[in-house]
């Protein structure tokens, strides 16, 4: 019997995800906004993962209630066009796709596995060192590669530190009709609509991910492709870097929500 908790979990991916270990009799934690979309039968923790507080929360009681981990899915994420600032003062894109996944990765007592969905193998340049929180020439776009390079680099930080009891898996699921979860303009919301259209079905989706929590990897940290893994080339996942955006991040929590 596993336990798996699962952020995300009351929709697409994630939701299909929840329901495959729920019907193997598993035990699923879903982390999401909305009670009423979690499968039947799984725990539902409520959450804006987009707020330090509220991961922080779930971090406390997930740690609370379920000791023992065997896999931490990271599916949460949402696509804003416009700029959008949480409460707390950070950009919108950058605190659910990023810091969230950053928090509960090293927040939890150490799951068995870290699968982090995302989109691996992001150019290098793709963080704003100077403007991480995008004050200056936004787009949704860049957002998001932004947030995916941050995990690429999250899971090279985070092998470094827990990789010898945890693995790390980043996954790019490939197209998948999904609700695409967003606020769309004119320009983004025709690929959205396509993407609902013709992408792979979920179930289909979900498979490279199934495959891995059934049999972690042995390495530290793995990249993959579906079912393909992805060479981690220095250019991409660069440890100089990895570490550069971990004590930023550290920093931007110390200076804004210390303790």
């Amino acid at each position: 019997m596993k336990t798996l908790v699962i952020t995300g979990g009351t929709d697409g991916m994630g939701r299909a995800l929840a329901r495959t270990y729920l019907e193997r009799g598993d035990t699923v934690v879903v982390v999401g906004r909305d009670p009423a979309k979690a499968p039947p039968g799984a725990v539902f923790v409520g959450a804006d993962l987009s707020l330090v507080g509220a991961n922080r929360r779930v971090i406390d009681e997930v740690n609370a209630r379920f000791p023992e981990v065997d896999a931490l899915v990271l599916c949460a994420r949402f696509f804003r066009t416009h700029r959008y600032v949480t409460a707390e003062g950070l950009e919108g894109t950058f605190a659910l796709d990023y810091l969230s996944r950053f928090l509960l990765s090293h927040g939890l007592h150490a799951p068995r596995l870290v699968v982090n969905v995302s989109g691996p193998g992001q150019p290098a340049d793709m963080i704003r060192w100077d403007d991480v929180m995008l004050e200056h020439g936004y787009d949704g776009v860049t957002a998001q590669l932004q947030a995916g390079k941050g995990n690429d680099l999250l899971g090279v930080a985070y092998a470094a530190r827990h990789g010898g009891r945890t693995p790390y898996a980043l996954v790019h699921p490939g197209g998948v009709a999904t609700s695409v979860a967003g606020e769309y303009d004119a320009t983004t919301a025709p690929h959205a609509r396509a993407l609902r259209r013709h992408g792979m079905p979920v179930e289909e989706g979900i498979r490279p991910i199934v495959a891995l929590i059934d049999q972690p990897p042995a390495e530290p940290l793995t990249a993959w492709l579906r079912d393909r893994p992805l060479p981690l080339e220095p250019s991409a996942f660069d440890p100089a870097a990895a570490e550069r955006l971990h004590t930023l991040t550290l920093e931007l929590l110390a200076r804004h929500w210390p303790g």
